[in-house]
C-alpha cells in the first residue's frame, strides 16, 4: 500500500513539473504579418514553412512565450527571394516586414544576321568592313548584329559605299545603285582679240587664252565676248580623254558714243544702281553686263543686306569697258541702332530709306539709326507709299505695305455743257419773240 502511494506522489510531482514547459509551448499569441508584392509566395520562419501569400500578405501566429523567430525568408519560382528579419510581437500585438519580390530575368539569346546586298548593275564586287565577299546578288550570312560598311565596286563604274545595321536573327537588304564613270576631255580657248571673256554653258570660265579641263564629254555651248566686239557663240564637242582647241574670231563694232560696265561684287548678289536706276544684281562669280552706257562720268552704287554701301564714280569710254569691283564690307550694328524689315504687297517695290534707295523689297536692313525714319516704296502701275516708322537700338522694327493700283483719272463728259448751251438759246430765243 505504501508502494502505491509513492508512486502516485511521483507521478503527481512530474506532472506539475511538466505545467512550466507545457505553458510555453503554448502560451500569450500575437501575430506576424508579412507583406509581399507578389501573391502565391512562400513565407518561411527560420527555415520553417508557414504558409503563402494571399492578398499581398500573410499574417502568421506565434506564442510570445516561445522560442523567438529571428528570419523570414520568402520565395517564388521565376522571382528572386527575399528575406527580411523579424520582430517577435508582445501578448496580442502584430509585427509587420515588407519584402519585395523582382521577376527574374531571363537573357534572351542573340542569334546570328544576314545581309543580302544587290547591286544595279549586277556583278558588282560587294567588300564587307574591307573584306572581299564575292560578287552581287549575294547574302552575307552568319553576321553578328552590329553596323558594318558595304562598298561595291565594278569596273567603268563610281564605287558605291553604304553602312548596313544588323538585328539578331534578321535579315537586312542593302542595295547599292552604281553610277558609270564619266568621261571628260578639255578645251583649250584662244580669241583675237585675246583677254576675251569665256562663258561654257553660261557659266563664266575665265579669259583667252585659256584651258578648261575636266568637261564633261560631249556637246557644249561655248561663248565669247570681249567689249567692243559682236559676242562669239558656237556649239562645241568636247572628246573623251583628249582635248580641242578652239579658236574664236570676234568681228569689231562700228564706232559709238557708248561703253560697257562691268560690274562685280564679293560677295555677290548685291543691287546695282547707276546713276540712280536700278540695273540689277551682282551674280555669284563673273560680272553684270551693264551696255550701252553713255560715255561720260556714272555714279555706281551697290548695297548688300549685312554690308555696307559701295558707292564708285566711273568714267565710261566710247567702246570700252570699265570694271567696278567692290569688295563688300560686312556692318556691325553700333550701339544705338536697330534692324528695319520692309515688305510689300506685291513684292518687286524700290525701297527708299530717308530719301535714300536701299534695295528691293522684300528686305532687311540690319543696321539703322535708332530714332525716326521715312520708309517709301516705289512700283510702276501703283501709288507711291510713305510712312514713318519708330527703329530702336537692339531691336527689328517692321514695315509692311499693301500698295494701291493707280486709278486712271476719268475724261470729263461734255454732256453737260452742251445742256447748258442748250438750256441758254431757249432762253434767247423766247426773249426774240417776245420783243
Amino acid at each position: 500500500m505504501k508502494k502505491t502511494y509513492l508512486v502516485l506522489w511521483i507521478a503527481l510531482l512530474t506532472l506539475l513539473t511538466c505545467i512550466p514547459g507545457a505553458a510555453g509551448l503554448g502560451g500569450d499569441e500575437g501575430w506576424i504579418t508579412v507583406c509581399c508584392n507578389v501573391d502565391g509566395a512562400s513565407v518561411y520562419f527560420d527555415g520553417k514553412y508557414m504558409g503563402e501569400t494571399s492578398g499581398g500578405s500573410y499574417t502568421a501566429v506565434v506564442y510570445t512565450t516561445g522560442a523567438p523567430y529571428s528570419m523570414a525568408t520568402v520565395e517564388k519560382s521565376g522571382y528572386t527571394t527575399a528575406t527580411a528579419s523579424l520582430t517577435m510581437p508582445g501578448k496580442g500585438q502584430t509585427t509587420t516586414v515588407y519584402t519585395t519580390l523582382n521577376p527574374v530575368v531571363t537573357p534572351v539569346p542573340v542569334r546570328y544576321g544576314s545581309i543580302f546586298v544587290s547591286s544595279q548593275p549586277s556583278g558588282a564586287e560587294i567588300y564587307f568592313n574591307g573584306d572581299y565577299r564575292g560578287l552581287s546578288p549575294l547574302t552575307i550570312a552568319d553576321v553578328w548584329p552590329g553596323r558594318y560598311t558595304i562598298r561595291a565596286e565594278k569596273t567603268g563604274y563610281q564605287d558605291y559605299s553604304t553602312t548596313a545595321y544588323v538585328s539578331s536573327g534578321t535579315q537586312t537588304t542593302v542595295h547599292c545603285p552604281l553610277t558609270p564613270h564619266v568621261a571628260t576631255g578639255s578645251l583649250y580657248v584662244i580669241s583675237s582679240p585675246t583677254g576675251s571673256n569665256i562663258y561654257l554653258d553660261a557659266a563664266y570660265k575665265g579669259t583667252t587664252p585659256l584651258t578648261i579641263s575636266n568637261i564633261a564629254s560631249g556637246t557644249h555651248i561655248l561663248e565669247v565676248d570681249h567689249a567692243g566686239y559682236y559676242d562669239w557663240k558656237s556649239t562645241v564637242n568636247v572628246p573623251a580623254g583628249g582635248t580641242r582647241t578652239i579658236d574664236a574670231t570676234l568681228n569689231p563694232m562700228p564706232s559709238s558714243t557708248t561703253g560697257w560696265v562691268y560690274v562685280s561684287s564679293s560677295p555677290g548678289g548685291a543691287s546695282v544702281t547707276l546713276d540712280g536706276t536700278i540695273m540689277g544684281e551682282t551674280p555669284s562669280s563673273g560680272s553684270l553686263k551693264l551696255n550701252n552706257i553713255a560715255t561720260g562720268t556714272h555714279a555706281v552704287v551697290l548695297n548688300r543686306p549685312g554690308y555696307r554701301q559701295y558707292s564708285a564714280t566711273v568714267s565710261v569710254l566710247p567702246n570700252t569697258v570699265t570694271e567696278v569691283s567692290a569688295l563688300l564690307q560686312p556692318t556691325v550694328a553700333p550701339t544705338g541702332s536697330g534692324g528695319l524689315t520692309v515688305t510689300s504687297t506685291p513684292a518687286g517695290a524700290n525701297v527708299f530709306l530717308d530719301n535714300v534707295f536701299v534695295g528691293i523689297s522684300p528686305l532687311t536692313l540690319p543696321d539703322v539709326t535708332a530714332g525716326t525714319h521715312t520708309v517709301s516704296m516705289k512700283l510702276d502701275g501703283y501709288q507711291e507709299y510713305s510712312v514713318s516708322t519708330q527703329v530702336n537700338s537692339g531691336a527689328v522694327s517692321t514695315v509692311s505695305a499693301a500698295l494701291t493700283k493707280v486709278t486712271p483719272t476719268p475724261k470729263s463728259s461734255p454732256a453737260p455743257i452742251v445742256a447748258g448751251i442748250a438750256i441758254i438759246g431757249a432762253v434767247l430765243l423766247l426773249l426774240r419773240k417776245k420783243d
